[in-house]
């Protein structure tokens, strides 16, 4: 699934000031920046000079250690069992809340390739920047459309929207290029990315196959709408396992079948 973060620039500071910081995200691991905290550690190293109170700190940690390691395999052992959605836990840390690792690539942009910064709108512009898995997919082009829909309502807000997936400019430019009612895009209002060597997804950490996630800095709430609109969804999908549900999808509205032919019946009905 796609994941979206909000990447604010405060309007009118300095050009040499710090990248923008990560305000929410929503979900596809990881070269963080040099602010962000590093991952838990998985072992530790213990002085063969520090003997505690007559008993070595080491052979006193170990019980607790291999407790852990216990309760972790048989938290994996249950979580191959479990047939229902799934969420995978993950050593590193999210990035809302911290700086935004900078990035510059080739991007598609009004039919041309483009270079695309992300550091370039620091103090100039907020930035929308969401990942989705592929080109030519289904579920894909009814958010990328739908933002480019609503673009306007962004350029009030002063952002930028930038959407990124591991296909090349070429693939991005054929989409494009692509009539919507045959499952393209048609003239976007803002630029495709492209993360072909995946070095972008792995600095966001969103290189996570079929979820779905959503992590929300401590000073914006979360939206309870959205959240029953989402379990509606995986309910849906869950007791129609042919189907998928396109952007802003609710129940009683029209779901596609994914795929290449019967996909298309969805995007020339709308």
């Amino acid at each position: 699934m796609a994941m979206a973060c909000v990447s604010p620039a405060a309007v009118g500071a300095s050009p040499s000031s710090s990248l923008p910081r990560l305000a929410s995200s929503s979900s596809s691991s990881s070269s963080p920046s040099s602010s962000r905290p590093s991952s838990l550690p998985t072992a530790f190293a213990i002085p063969r000079c520090f003997h505690g109170l007559g008993k070595s700190f080491s052979a006193r940690l170990a019980p607790r250690l291999r407790s852990v390691a216990a309760k972790r395999a048989a938290a994996a052992s249950a979580h191959k069992r479990c047939r229902s959605v799934s969420v995978v836990a993950s050593a590193e840390l999210p990035l809302v809340g911290y700086k935004a690792p900078d990035f510059e690539a080739e991007a598609v942009f009004d039919q041309e390739f483009i270079k695309v910064k992300l550091s370039d709108y620091v103090g100039k512009k907020y930035v929308v920047l969401f990942f989705y898995p592929l080109d030519f997919t289904f579920v894909c082009p009814t958010e990328i459309t739908a933002f480019s829909d609503r673009y306007s309502e962004f350029e009030k807000l002063n952002t930028e929207v930038l959407g990124i997936s591991i296909d090349s400019v070429f693939s991005h430019l054929a989409w494009v290029q692509t009539d919507r009612k045959s499952g393209g895009l048609g003239d976007l209002r803002y630029p495709l990315v492209s993360d072909v060597t995946k070095s972008i997804s792995k600095l966001f950490s969103v290189l996570i196959p079929d979820q779905h996630a959503t992590i929300n800095n401590l000073a914006i709430g979360r939206s309870v709408d959205e959240t029953l609109r989402t379990l509606q969804a995986v309910q849906y999908v869950q007791e129609n396992p042919d189907e998928v549900c396109p952007a802003g999808w609710k129940p009683g509205e029209k779901s596609m079948k994914p795929d290449p032919k019967l996909s298309k019946e969805y995007f020339a009905a709308i």
